[in-house]
């Protein structure tokens, strides 16, 4: 736990040692440009990090904060089908940031904690503890044009993560429908991103693809491969002492069949697709954000856990 508090203080202080202004001249992005990545959530919440929320702040270019994630599902406790349906609860509090290192590079790290709840016949469980720790460096293949009287600009990016096992992996939990109901994967997970953003003057819209890839951990499971799409409509106010972002969009998250001793887990893959909505509002060097998903149509675990909402909070600190 020390080394990654230590981790996180060292990233800071490269924050701070680092030019806040990436690039040169008239600039849009320059202090408060949109930039949202898609991260991995695990289905169901388990080590879920960025939850298809994103991975960044739509105000703050760099930035440390802290962000609380909450999830619901209900789930099928039983084969039959006249079984119970419980109610599951996802609590995620996040200390996020986002570092540059040089002009076209930017490191993000993630560190959770979870507080996870259910509800079962045989009465209340409760998870709590440390979740998976992430880290995302992206590369920008193509910088917003610096011409103020262009009608468009954009920004491609493309980058490559890795998130570390940190957060307790309990195997008991795997005899359950949503083997998710967990603190981390138990395994060391690799992920590849893109994103896309195009501007016209206060509007614009941000897309993105990402893939994760998760092997195997110590007691032979594995989650499924995971891969999420979004894209999100966006507006933004510079009013006398604040900025505006309200946003519109929608994600998705795509899951593939979970291993255990190599072989394929019954009724473990599935889809989901979110409608998302948001607000972040930025004074000076301080901003906070609200973000809402709901699904449209969904099919996780051959129908026996569905998901109900999401809802996250952010409160930041431009560096």
């Amino acid at each position: 736990m020390k080394k990654i508090l230590l981790l996180i203080f060292v990233g800071i202080q490269l924050a701070n040692a680092a030019t806040k202004d990436t690039i040169q001249g008239v600039n849009p992005f320059k202090k408060y440009y949109l930039f949202r990545e898609e991260e991995d959530c695990d289905a169901c919440g388990c080590s879920a990090n960025g939850g298809s929320m994103g991975f960044s702040s739509m105000l703050n270019n760099n930035f440390i904060g802290i962000r609380y994630v909450y999830q619901q599902y209900t789930t099928k406790e039983g084969v039959f089908n006249n079984s119970p349906w419980i109610t599951e609860n996802f609590n995620t509090l996040q200390i996020w940031s986002r570092i540059p290192i040089t002009n076209r590079i930017q490191l993000t790290a993630l560190l959770p904690y979870h507080n996870n709840n259910r509800e079962l016949i045989t009465g209340k469980e409760a998870i709590s503890g440390i979740g998976d720790l992430t880290f995302l460096g992206m590369y920008t293949l193509v910088q917003p044009k610096m011409d103020s009287t262009a009608v468009f600009t954009h920004k491609w990016q493309v980058g490559a993560g890795i998130k570390a096992p940190t957060g307790k992996y309990d195997q008991q939990n795997n005899g359950t429908l949503n083997s998710s109901f967990q603190l981390g994967t138990g395994s060391w997970d690799y992920l590849v991103a893109t994103e896309y953003i195009i501007r016209r003057k206060s509007i614009g819209l941000n897309s993105a693809l990402s893939y994760v890839y998760k092997t195997e951990n110590q007691k032979q499971y594995q989650f499924g491969n995971q891969f999420n799409y979004g894209s999100t409509l966006f507006y933004f106010l510079d009013l006398d002492k604040i900025k505006l972002v309200p946003q519109l969009g929608f994600a998705g998250e795509v899951y593939a069949a979970n291993k255990q001793v190599k072989q394929e887990v019954l009724d473990s893959k599935g889809s989901v697709l979110f409608s998302k909505f948001g607000l972040e509002l930025g004074r000076k060097n301080l901003s906070v954000g609200i973000n809402m998903m709901n699904p449209i149509k969904q099919n996780l675990t051959g129908g026996n856990v569905q998901a109900k909402y999401r809802i996250g909070f952010n409160f930041n600190y431009s560096l």
